[in-house]
Order: structure tokens, then sequence, then C-alpha cells
């Protein structure tokens, strides 16, 4: 039985190949993200020990405000500099340097324009002297108040040398430096992993870098001859009191490494999100292909049951075919990931700065994920097909129809039962009902709604692709085309749900993406009187800001009838950290964003008082006069009175303080603002006036209130387009089942061919009836995709009602597009079948049994 299978397995090698192809690349999916977060994890922790390498303790300020890698940045408050004498004076310690370091050094290259940074931060401190990390490569280390020095990695992405007069954006408005000095790091590297280090003289750094002067956030301590780095630093904690959080340099570098791989680990599993999607439609194709190929084999398979074959042994003989693609398929995916993780890894460190890598390895997830996956997917979706062969009769042996078609009630029934766990699944997760399981819920729900309809779809294949044929009818091969693509509802239906699956997940991210923007059209649109706007588009960890000023000085225009500057950043507000704005008009609530007041005062703000939404009164138990301990990332905690209720709206947030609680922020300058003209006055007059007061703010710029819109949902457009190629895998697996379904259908019809032929069917025209057949294949399902990824997103979209997404839209042309281009791939899959068609030699085939 073992040998007949080997030559069953060796004589079906292309349609084998084509579905293992599948595997492939889902698998190559999985590992290559497994290799990709190991390689730059080993990259990240070689990386911070060099950081870290010359630290023996270091002491910091204890945040006032613990903020998560995704919720912003933890922000180290300053302390004065009497902390490092108490440092120096501690036993054991040899030298106490007092450092300033921080996020937000922002120099303004050649070109005018602040040089960004997609990630990793833009640093600014106190220069220190050099080391054996850091040496200075030109120049000198500054003296003046008005020289810096910066690394090389930013005087290449700047464009600035040695020498250069340059503006530098800090806590302050910019300010221009000479630079005197460019350095870099041990091993000739130009950036530490990316970053952007600015430095200045010690009292300019703590003036534009922490806000005030004689103060420091950090001491870097060396360790006297014989004392441990865990001992020095027990005894610095204990000298210094809970205030301060001391560590070692080897806790530093790994607290750092772990914040890293937690952003990786999230990356890692939205790659695996997609891995998934490219096995799901992998599936389908296996499943498929094992039906065609068991269906072909029915006298084969009857015969050895003839002749003594158990049921247990086809079974067998199947999932070893199965099992030999699978693993096959794994090994050629693992490497392949390999291949892949080691580019992505490559690109991602050329666009992180240059972060030198590590040796790329393959660690053992990868190689379990790889096998684990590949042969799993492969036997579970031969499985099917398996018990089917076992049931094959010997009397079989001596028919000539193999495939007679079976009832589709248990199929639709199955169909119908999955879809509604994965409608209860979607309604669970979407309406909030699932408590801590809400992504589980809706993934879960995605995934029963996808198979759900992949089994109704032999129900409704033969109509709608009925419907779809009749385009073609007027032509002999075009109605032959479509016979054949209804003749096997299941083979159909399988076929078009691969191309279904990724179809549909892109509509569906379009419809929530599409309706994201024009709800946030909308609500600009209808609620903000606002014909002018300052603001910047945030490529960075670091939203971009402007100076204060500029506010005052726009009032000052004529035509300018109100001028808000908005604030903005995590807090404490009582026990709940969220969101919180500042504006420096509090008219403008009522007067720019048509707020409405519910309860007290909305339109003045003092110093400590706040104003809240009407949903965040309502969930705090909170009303006019009550009052609120505020924890900001600066400064001590401040008590804050509710003296005005607003009708709660998307535009701004639950919490809204006045303009001089902003001091506490971490970024402490104003970020956006929006200008209302008096009556009559013009667009085009005041836009120059005010963009003049923005040249020394590069990071934004004003503009009108749709170009505005414009921008901000700009990125959005980005984000669907990276999402669009990578389900285009997806949409490539689907394309090789359509393939593989015609080669395997051009095989079994070879004595149907081979009569069509005989009785005057031309070459071409039987090249364009695969071609027919193939087309309808695609767009039944497109269709489908359309459908179902329609209907994906408006459950979505429906479910963020209440975050402000109120407007549903269908994109038209873009489903259209889907449809033309599933009828392009039906052309382009069904080229090698229909060549192979056309060459079937026409008595041989008559002959074939």
């Amino acid at each position: 039985m073992f040998r007949a299978t080997l030559k069953s397995l060796l004589a079906r090698k292309i349609r084998l190949i084509l579905s293992g192809l599948a595997v492939v690349l889902g698998v190559m999916f999985v590992s290559g993200a497994f290799v990709l977060t190991d390689t730059l994890g080993r990259s990240f922790d070689s990386l911070f020990a060099d950081a870290y390498a010359e630290v023996d303790v270091n002491v910091a300020g204890k945040p006032k405000l613990q903020i998560s890698e995704f919720e912003g940045e933890q922000l180290a408050p300053p302390f004065s500099a009497t902390a490092v004498e108490t440092v120096r004076s501690v036993p054991g310690v040899a030298e106490a340097t007092g450092v300033v370091v921080t996020d937000g050094a922002r120099l303004i290259g050649s070109n005018g324009k602040v040089v960004t940074s997609f990630g990793p931060p833009q640093l600014g401190g106190n220069w220190t002297g050099e080391s054996d990390l850091v040496q200075l490569r030109e120049g000198r280390e500054p003296q003046a108040d008005d020289e810096i020095v910066i690394n090389k990695g930013l005087a290449t992405a700047g464009k600035v040398a040695l020498g250069d007069r340059v503006g530098v954006l800090t806590l302050e408005p910019r300010k221009d430096f000479t630079i005197v000095g460019i350095f870099g790091y041990s091993g000739d590297r130009d950036s530490l992993g990316g970053t952007n280090e600015v430095m200045f003289t010690t009292p300019v750094a703590q003036q534009l870098m922490l806000g005030e002067p004689d103060v420091f956030n950090n001491v870097v301590v060396t360790a006297a001859a014989g004392v441990s780095d865990d001992e020095l630093r027990d005894s610095v904690a204990t000298a210094l009191g809970d205030e301060y959080v001391v560590k070692t340099g080897e806790q530093l570098s790994a607290d750092a490494a772990a914040g890293l791989k937690e952003g990786l680990s999230f990356f890692n599993r939205i790659l695996l999100g997609f891995a998934a999607v490219a096995l799901l439609v992998g599936t389908f194709l296996i499943l498929n292909t094992f039906s065609i190929i068991v269906a072909q084999r029915t006298r084969e398979l009857a015969l050895l049951r003839a002749v003594g074959a158990s049921g247990k042994q086809i079974i067998g003989s199947v999932v070893l075919e199965a099992i030999a693609v699978g693993l096959i398929a794994s090994v050629l995916g693992l490497a392949a990931g390999i291949g892949v993780g080691a580019l992505l890894a490559y690109l991602f460190g050329n666009l992180a700065g240059g972060l030198a890598l590590a040796g790329v390895a393959v660690p053992p997830a990868a190689v379990i994920g790889a096998f684990g996956v590949g042969l799993v997917i492969t036997v579970v979706a031969a499985l099917l097909p398996a018990l089917r062969a076992a049931r094959i009769p010997p009397i079989a042996a001596m028919q000539d129809v193999a495939t007679p078609d079976r009832p589709l009630t248990k199929v639709t029934v199955a169909g119908a039962l999955v879809t509604a766990i994965g409608a209860t699944l979607l309604f669970l997760g979407l309406g909030g009902y699932a408590g801590g399981s809400t992504l589980a819920a809706i993934l879960g729900g995605v995934l029963f709604a996808f198979i759900g309809v992949a089994l109704l779809t032999p129900l409704i294949s033969k109509p709608v692709v009925a419907a779809l044929g009749a385009v073609f009818s007027g032509w002999v091969p075009g109605k032959l085309g479509r016979l054949n693509s209804g003749r096997n509802p299941r083979r159909t239906a399988i076929t078009a749900a691969a191309l279904m699956v990724g179809i549909a997940l892109v509509t569906g991210i379009t419809v929530i993406l599409d309706s994201a923007k024009s709800s946030i059209s909308g609500l600009v649109e209808e609620n903000v009187t606002a014909e002018l706007v300052i603001a910047g588009v945030q490529s960075g960890p670091r939203p971009p800001s402007f100076d204060p000023a500029v506010l005052d000085e726009t009032k000052a225009i004529p035509g300018v009838r109100m001028v808000d500057g908005q604030y903005g950043d995590m807090a404490l507000v009582g026990d709940e950290r969220t969101w919180v704005g500042a504006v420096t008009e509090p008219a403008a609530m009522r007067q720019i964003y048509g707020a409405t007041a519910t309860a007290g005062d909305i339109d003045r703000l003092a110093a400590g008082q706040m104003l809240i939404s009407s949903d965040t009164a309502e969930s705090r138990g909170l009303s006019v006069g009550s009052t609120l301990p505020v924890q900001f990332a600066r400064g001590d905690s401040q008590t804050y009175t509710v003296t005005g209720i607003y009708e709660s709206s998307p535009i701004f947030g639950g919490v809204i303080l006045p303009a001089e609680a902003a001091r506490n922020f971490s970024i402490t300058q104003p970020i956006q603002a929006f200008i209302q003209l008096e009556p009559g006055a013009q667009v085009a007059d005041v836009q120059p006036r005010v963009e003049a007061l923005l040249a020394d703010s590069p990071e934004v710029s004003v503009a009108d209130q749709q170009a505005f819109i414009e921008e901000q949902t700009g990125q959005l457009d980005g984000l669907l387009q990276m999402i669009q190629i990578l389900l285009a895998l997806a949409i490539v697996i689907a394309v090789l089942g359509i393939i593989n379904t015609l080669a395997l259908s051009v095989l079994e019809r070879t004595r149907e061919l081979g009569l069509l032929r005989a009785i005057g069917l031309r070459r071409s025209q039987t090249m364009g009836m695969i071609t027919v057949e193939a087309v309808v294949i695609s767009v039944f399902g497109a269709l489908l995709g359309v459908a179902v990824g329609a209907g994906l997103g408006a459950a979505v979209v429906e479910a963020l009602r209440d975050e402000g997404i109120t407007t549903l839209v269908l994109p038209w042309g873009q489903m259209g597009v889907f449809l033309g281009l599933a009828a392009l791939i039906g052309v382009v899959a069904a080229v090698l079948p229909a060549i192979r068609a056309a060459r079937i030699n026409v008595l041989g085939a008559i002959a074939h049994d």
C-alpha cells in the first residue's frame, strides 16, 4: 500500500506542487515573522548592551505618570543638581555625572525642514565628553550657549556639516546654533539604531530640554574598585529614597530591549494574522485539490478495495500523500521564511537609520511553527477527501461515472449553522459584550463567517454562475465554459471561496477606512466653523508643535475673529489614565466647534477649573462642582473643579483644561490651532500672513479646512495601501487555486475534450472555453468577496458609531475595480490550463480512460 501511495504521489507531482505552494506561502509568513522578530530582538539587545556598557548604575526620577509604549512617551521628571552631590557622597561611588537626555530635539536640515525620525527618538542632552562608546570625529565640544555637537547620522540625514548655522526645535521655539562638532560611536557607527542626537552645553540643555535651570533627569554612576553594580545600586537607592529609580546598566539594557520587543511582538502578531489569512485560503486550495484527485482516482481506489485494501488503508494512503506534501511545503516555506525575515530585518534596519543587525538565526518557534502549521493545515484539509475515498465501494471499479452529484442538504445546514455562530461572535465582539475577549470574539466571528459562507456557496453557485455565464452564451465556447463552471457546484464553490476571502478582507477594510474618512470630513465640515487650521502630520512618536506666541500674533491679524490653540497629553484624572486637552480660548468650544452645554458654563475656564463631556460625567458620576485630582507628566498632582459639562462629541475628548495646565504636559507647546475669520474676511488674505508667522515652525503649516481634512485623513490611505499589499498574497494563492482547479479539470475531462475537438471545436475555441470557465469562477468569487466584505465592514462601522464613525461609505468604484480585476485574474489563471487543453492529442484523448 505504501508503494502504491508513493507511485500515486509521484504521478501527480505538478498538481500537488501547486497545492503545496499555497502552504509554502503561508508557512513563509509564519516562519518569516519569527525570524524577523528574533533578529531584531537580538539586534536591540546588542544595541542597548553597547549603549549602557559604560553605565554601572543609573539614577532617574520616578515618573509622575506611568505610560505604556502604545500610549506615548514615558517622561522621567527632572531633579535638582543637589541629588548629584548626594550620589557622589555615597560610599562606593567613584564618579557621578549629571546627565540631561530626553526626546524632543528636532534639527532643521539644509532644506529648511525638520529632520524626521520614523520610530527612533530625537534626543537632546548635555555633552559630557568622549568615552569608549562616543568619539568626536570632527571639531570640538560645545563651549558657548549657541554651539552644539550632533551625531554623524543626523548630520548625514540633515545634509549639514561642521560650521553650519542650524535651527533646533525643543521645548522652546526655534533657536539657532553653530555645529562645532560631529561625533560617532564605537564600531564605526554613525548612530545607535537610527537615533538622532543633539548635544548642548549643560545650562542650555537644562533650559531647552527640561524647562528649568540647574536640573538633571539622570545621573550616571561609576562604581569604585571592588564594588559590584548591585551593591552600588542598593547603596544609592537607600541614600536617595523612594522618589528615584535606581538601576544597574544591565537592568537598563534589559528594560529598554523589553520595551522595544513589546512593539515587535505586536508587529509579529500582525504578520501572523496575514499568515493565518494565507493559510485559510490555502486550506480551500488543498481541500479542492485532494477532492478532485480522489474523484479522479475513484476507479483506482475501488480496485484497491476490490483486491483487499481496507477503508483505513485508503484513508492512510490519502493522508500519507498530504503529509508528504505538507512536509515538503514546510521545508520550502521555512527556507523562504528565513530569506523573507532576513530581508525585512535589513529593510527595517535601514529605515531605522542603520541599525546594526545581529546575524540571522532560526529560532525554535520558526521551525515549530513552520512544520506544525504546514503539516496540520495540509492533513486537516485532506481529511474530508480521505474519508470520502474510504467510502468508495469496490463495485465502482466497474463504473464509468465516478463523481455523481450529491445532495447539498448537509453542507447547506452546516453552512447555516457555522454562519450563525460567526454572526453571534461578531455581535458579541462588536457590541462590547465579550468582556476581555473582544478581539478573540471578532476574529473568531470573521473566521466562522468565512467558513460558513464557503459552505453555503454551493447552494448559490449554480444560479449565480449561470447568470454570470449568460454574458458569454452567444458564443459556443462561452456557452460550454458556462456549463462547465456550473456542473460541479462544490468544486466551483471552494475555488471561488479562496478568492472570496482575500477580496472580502480588502473590501471590508476599505469600507471601514473610507467610512472613517467620510465621518471625519463630515464632522469637521458640519461642526467646525474655523476657516484655517494650524497643524502638522505626525511622523514619529511626538506630534508636531509650534511657538505659542504665534497664537497671539495671529489674533492681531486683521480679519481674524478667534484663535483657539490646543494642547494635549495623557494624564491620570482621578484614578483613570486618559487623554486630556487644554485650550487657550474656552469660548471656542461653542463658537467654533458647536458644543452645547448640558450643565454649568462652557464659555469660561479659569485656572483650577475643568470642562467634561456628558459621557464622562455619567460614567464617573460627576456634576458641576465635583473635584478631581489630576496628575500630569510633570509637577505634582493638582485638583480641578468641574465648572461645565458639554454634550459628548467625537470632535473633542472627555476632559478639557485651561491652557496653563499645559506647562506640565510632556509637550508644552500647542499642537493645533483653529482660526475663525470675521464675516467677509478672505482666507487668501489671512493665510499668507499666518504662514509668515510659522516660518520658525517648519513641522506645521496653515491650511484651509478642506486641505486640513485631506492632510489628516491621508494617513488612512497609506494604511489601506499597506494592508492591500499584504493581503495580495491571499489573492495570489487564490489564483493558484483557480489554475490548479482548471488544470485538474482539464485532465479529468481529457476524453470529453478529445470528443469536442473531434466534432470540430478548434484549438482557439477550446482555449476560449477554458478561459470563460476561469473568468466566471473568478468573478463569482469576487462577487462573494465584495458582498461579504461590505457586510462585515458595515457591521464594524455600525459598532463604531459611538466612536464618531457615523457615515457608512460603500466604495462602489473600488468594488467595481475588484470585479474587473477578478475577470483579469480569471484570464491569467486560464492561460496554462487552456494551452494544455488546446494541445490535447484528439485520438489519444478519445482513447483516454
